[in-house]
């Protein structure tokens, strides 16, 4: 498929019956691929590169594509929706001990990687110091949406899932100023102001993350809408305009979106199951459209002259600069070698660095191309060996989370007119709540267990019915008493009947 020469037809009613069935083939490709992919352990990302090749000008679509400009301006839409997506899945509780570390890492660990990756760029491939530069700064942000895909399939410590999970959604920001600054046409001047206005961009974005996060919660709690469909519309709405505000404010947009999405998906919204799969649904189809169209913009007979300087420097860069950026940032916190060790191979690199190295190409730098090509050799060569390779790293490491209680799945209806809440309980597998009888509960005044669901019967239990797994709950509380009653749920879910004697006092908020 060329595109047309001479005279632009008008697109009609066929042209867009043609678009959406490509478009719908592909998304079933992709959706069938993530089967293949959570069983080999690989990220899906190369699968969806893969498919944009296939359709590219080297492929059997035969796609001419060099839209860089294009390109970049939906992989930004895209990192937003996948950073959204990522914060609405972090729990403040595994985060929280993690940000020290995490903060750190995409900090000074960023700055580490930089240095080592471009000086090695330059000693080892020969490229000029502006080049070196570019690439060292674009690999060395962690890839949010590989990272959460990868890690949140293995049962790792909350320590180390929380720090690289918080590092990969915070790194992106630091990284994102770093190239736009080194690829600007001009010499890169006076280090102090970049590193002042990094700084200024960081805290502008956090401040107004955290606010728009914190005004969108309170609202979401306080407003009954009209539908419950609108919960999940509304929060991805709250998320991207953080993104807006923080970048029109010239603070850093991605940074903004990430720590909002995260106060919202730590904040117990109404229909919170509801919202957390459409932000998952919206997340794959940002992933996927994002990676097709990377793989479109790659031109497949010209990777040829990158293979070699790409596997070098991502050697420098994963045996290197990645582990010396670990050690030098988690001194101070005193972290056992082993999980250095997972950190220091689990700096995964994913779709971010082959958008970011489209700004070169915008910016119209010399060799950008190559950049490009180079950076994307490296993306797939090395995520092809570290995804797979990390459940056996964690396993001969003996980092295997010890098994524990699985959390409560809690969705809340808000009953505005009668000033209460129904909340839906489902008891999973896991779960110490089986075998608690419901006075066992011990649930605040003004909330009570009013129906059990149980193999599909449903009937009203009495204090003495005994809780089983797969068991589900509704729950009545009124307002001043809800956030009580489903502390003490999930306090119950992972304590057991004796929580509160033995600790499990619900202290810990979860969604």
């Amino acid at each position: 498929m060329r595109m047309s020469q001479g005279r632009e037809r008008p697109l009609t009613v066929h042209h867009l019956n043609q678009l959406l069935l490509v478009c719908s083939i592909v998304l079933l490709v992709a959706v069938a691929a993530v089967r293949i992919s959570s069983r080999s352990g690989l990220p899906s990302l190369l699968v969806y590169l893969g498919i944009g090749i296939a359709m590219g000008q080297d492929g059997i679509g035969d796609i001419h594509f060099d839209n860089a400009e294009l390109t970049q301006v939906i992989g930004y839409a895209a990192l937003v929706v996948i950073l959204a997506e990522g914060g609405l899945g972090t729990k403040w509780s595994d985060i929280r001990p993690a940000l020290p570390a995490a903060s750190a890492l995409a900090l000074a660990g960023v700055a580490v990687s930089v240095g080592v990756t471009a000086s090695a760029a330059h000693f080892l491939i020969g490229l000029e110091w502006r080049q070196a530069l570019i690439i060292g700064a674009v690999v060395s942000s962690t890839d949010a949406a590989a990272v959460f895909s990868v890690l949140r399939k293995i049962p790792l410590p909350a320590r180390v899932t929380g720090t690289l999970e918080a590092e990969s959604g915070f790194n992106d920001a630091p990284v994102v100023i770093l190239v736009v600054a080194f690829s600007t046409a001009g010499p890169v001047e006076h280090w102090y102001v970049l590193i002042g206005e990094i700084a200024l961009e960081l805290v502008i974005g956090a401040a107004i993350g955290l606010a728009v996060g914190w005004l969108g919660a309170w609202a979401l709690r306080h407003v009954a809408l009209p539908a419950s469909g609108l919960y999940p519309i509304a929060v991805m709405a709250i998320a991207v305009a953080a993104y807006a505000v923080g970048a029109i404010a010239h603070g850093s947009g991605f940074l903004a979106v990430y720590l909002a999405s995260m106060v919202l998906g730590n904040a117990r919204l109404p229909h919170w199951p509801a919202t957390r799969g459409f932000a998952e649904g919206l997340g794959w189809i940002a992933q996927i459209g994002m990676f097709v169209l990377l793989g479109l913009l790659v031109t497949p007979h010209e990777l040829g002259d990158g293979i070699v300087p790409a596997l070098v420097i991502g050697l420098v860069l994963t045996a290197v600069a990645r582990p010396l950026s670990v050690v030098v940032c988690l001194l101070p916190f005193r972290v056992p070698w082993q999980e250095q060790t997972l950190m220091s191979w689990a700096g995964l690199r994913g779709a971010v660095p082959i958008i970011l190295a489209t700004i070169p190409m915008v910016e119209g730098v010399e060799a950008s191309r190559e950049i490009f090509n180079i950076v994307f050799i490296l993306v797939v060569v090395y995520t092809l060996v570290q995804g797979p390779t990390l459940p056996w790293l964690a396993r001969k490491l003996h980092l295997g989370e010890d098994s524990e209680a699985a959390d409560l799945g809690i969705e809340s209806a808000p009953l505005e007119r009668l000033r209460g809440h129904l909340l839906s309980v489902v008891i999973p597998d896991g779960s110490r709540m089986h075998g608690v009888e419901v006075a066992e509960l011990r649930l605040p005044a003004g909330s009570a267990v009013t129906l059990v669901v149980r193999e599909g019967k449903s009937f009203v239990p009495l204090p003495t019915t005994a809780l089983r797994r797969g068991d589900e709950l509704l729950v009545v509380a009124t307002d001043p008493v809800r956030d009580a009653a489903e502390r003490r749920l999930r306090a119950v879910g992972r304590g057991g009947k004796l929580a509160g004697w033995l600790g499990a006092n619900g202290a810990q908020t979860g969604r």
